[in-house]
């Protein structure tokens, strides 16, 4: 769902990725450090990510309690252990300098050899390619805080039960800091973007904040403004 609306809600005039290489070498304020988790929520929807990580608003629906029950174990860093020969750590620390993110990973296996290789637990279904920029981010701040090279990062789904291999590929580099700088972007300007008041919305946890449908109604705005406000 959230693939398909991606290029509709692309703003006009994209950051490169290249702008935030050194964000605290730049002139002026340092910029926000993006959190990892909030490129879900911008693939989602740049005004739900918006409302979480600018506004600071947050609600809990059914997925979101699902979610969260089925990721204590990953949540519990005590968790640890080997496992069917490979070192498997839990709820990770993250961060990049050079890109400016932070976040924690669900799961870092540490395989054969040395070899790095994030795995993000989702709890339902594959839903087009936001949980591979999600771990693709975290295969950026693995590489700089271990010095190493990750090529591969896994996805588990709970709903099939199943695990999806993720090729870190130049591409999803790319757009995955691509996603990055536009997050910063909305950070920086602190502007809410307009509802999309459409499937989405059906199933999003801030809905009853967002009010899509009046707010994707300028002239229902403009009609509730001159009621509210003074002449």
């Amino acid at each position: 769902m959230a693939s398909a609306a991606r290029e509709s809600k692309r703003p006009d005039r994209v950051l490169g990725a290249e702008q935030y290489d050194h964000p605290w070498e730049m002139d002026g304020p340092a910029l926000p450090i993006v959190p990892v988790s909030a490129i879900e929520h911008y693939e989602y929807c740049p005004r739900q990510c918006a409302l979480i990580h600018v506004d600071g608003i947050w609600a809990e629906n059914p997925h979101t309690v699902r979610g969260r029950r089925e990721h204590r174990r990953v949540d519990d860093h005590s968790q640890s252990r080997i496992e069917r020969g490979k070192q498997v750590l839990r709820a990770v620390p993250l961060w990049s300098e050079r890109y400016g993110l932070s976040g924690r990973a669900d799961v870092v296996e540490v395989l054969e050899g040395g070899t790095i290789r994030p795995v993000e637990h989702k709890s339902g279904v594959r839903h087009g390619i936001t949980a591979d920029l999600q771990v693709c981010a975290q295969a950026i701040c693995l590489e700089e805080m271990l010095d190493t090279s990750i090529s591969g990062a896994a996805i588990w789904y709970g709903g099939p039960r199943r695990r999806f291999q993720v090729e870190l590929t130049s591409e999803l580099r790319r757009m995955t800091l691509q996603t990055v700088a536009e997050i910063r972007e909305q950070l920086v300007d602190g502007v809410l973007p307009g509802a999309p008041n459409d499937a989405r919305c059906t199933q999003c946890q801030l809905r009853h904040h967002c009010l899509p449908e009046i707010s994707a109604n300028s002239g229902r705005v403009a009609a509730y403004l001159l009621q509210v406000l003074p002449a």
